[in-house]
């Protein structure tokens, strides 16, 4: 008979369950979070189909180490986890959220979620390393303007080498003012020199990159960009189509009908907000700084004309990295022939592979 089991995992502990075909208990328990020590749980019972668990902070290491040990595994969105585990049990404990996942994976009512590669999180984990630092920067800048504002003093832009000297000139002969500003004057200037580390290894990855080196030739495409755009796809092939990755990343509109009602609204911002980001700036040089003749550009600006730049943004930011861009000429992206669009596809996947 067929098995399945649900993982509830947690950072010290994970609770596993174990039922059958027709739902009917077989084993649960708890052991370390760990792939070693939930391989040796499942072991002593009898060998599992399916085996799930939901996305979290420990999904990747989980996932990748179960699959290395050779258990087939398979991580649900939380979300629609949670939908489902809120109807099988009333009480939410981590024993009933066990048992409900495993339920899930016996009766296959769930969407199997992809789980990047380390790598990709390695680089993911570069681009918010610096993301969290510039924020940091500007969040400094912004307290030392507040602490001088008191005393009637407007400081120059934070970049001009004029801005320090001006705040110091505000603090001589008040002591505790001239403290807090040396204390932040010191932390600000050790910043940059970590952006710049890190701005060095991204230059780096980049270069040795086939896929970045293609992406940065869109125009507005840097190499940060290019770097979260491709650890966000991480694998290009479980896409069918080139026009999903626009869904993928929260760039298309949402639609609601129900009966009578029927309307699109504004995009559904789903996926990596980062990513979608630096997409949207990315479209705005485009649209803005570029100044070569751009098919893309056109287009998006006709957008523009008759609606808002924004959408024009977005809708140059969806469609940036298809390979199919839309004439000056078009209102709209021309269509495809089924034939057409599946050579496309292929293209574009082979553009995202080293």
């Amino acid at each position: 008979m067929e098995h399945f089991a649900g993982l509830d995992v947690s950072m010290e502990e994970t609770h596993i369950c174990v039922l059958d075909r027709e739902g009917a208990l077989i084993r649960e328990g708890k052991t370390a979070t760990s792939p070693k020590a939930i391989r040796d749980f499942l072991a002593f019972g009898p060998e599992c189909k399916g085996v799930v668990f939901e996305t979290g902070r420990m999904a990747p290491m989980l996932y990748h180490g179960l699959v290395e040990l050779g258990i087939s595994v398979q991580c649900i969105e939380s979300r629609q986890a949670y939908q489902g585990l809120k109807s099988l049990a009333r009480h939410k404990t981590d024993r009933n959220d066990a048992r409900g996942l495993a339920h899930l994976a016996r009766t296959g009512f769930y969407k199997p979620t992809h789980v990047k590669s380390l790598s990709a999180h390695a680089v993911r984990s570069l681009i918010a390393a610096r993301k969290k630092l510039v924020g940091q920067r500007v969040t400094i800048d912004t307290q030392i303007r507040g602490l001088v504002v008191v005393f009637g003093v407007r400081l120059p832009r934070a970049l001009s080498p004029a801005f320090k000297d001006a705040a110091l000139a505000v603090s001589d002969g008040v002591p505790g003012l001239h403290a807090a500003l040396c204390g932040l004057f010191s932390a600000r200037e050790t910043i940059p020199t970590a952006v710049a580390a890190i701005d060095g290894d991204i230059k780096k990855m980049t270069r040795r990159s086939k896929v970045c080196q293609r992406l940065m030739t869109v125009p507005g495409v840097g190499p940060v960009t290019a770097l979260a755009f491709a650890a966000a796809i991480d694998d290009p092939h479980r896409f069918k189509k080139s026009r999903d990755v626009g869904a993928y990343l929260g760039l298309v509109p949402q639609r609601h009908q129900s009966g009578e009602i029927d309307y699109t609204g504004s995009i559904s911002k789903r996926g990596d907000v980062k990513v979608r980001t630096l997409l949207y700036e990315a479209a705005n040089v485009m649209l803005t700084r570029y100044a070569a003749p751009l098919k893309l550009k056109s287009w998006a600006l006709a957008i523009a004309a008759r609606s808002t730049m924004r959408k024009a943004r977005v809708a140059s930011a969806r469609l940036q990295f298809q390979p199919c861009r839309p004439t000056s000429s078009q209102p709209h992206p021309e269509p495809r022939s089924s034939k057409r669009t599946s050579d496309i596809d292929s293209n574009w996947k082979s553009t995202l592979t080293d």
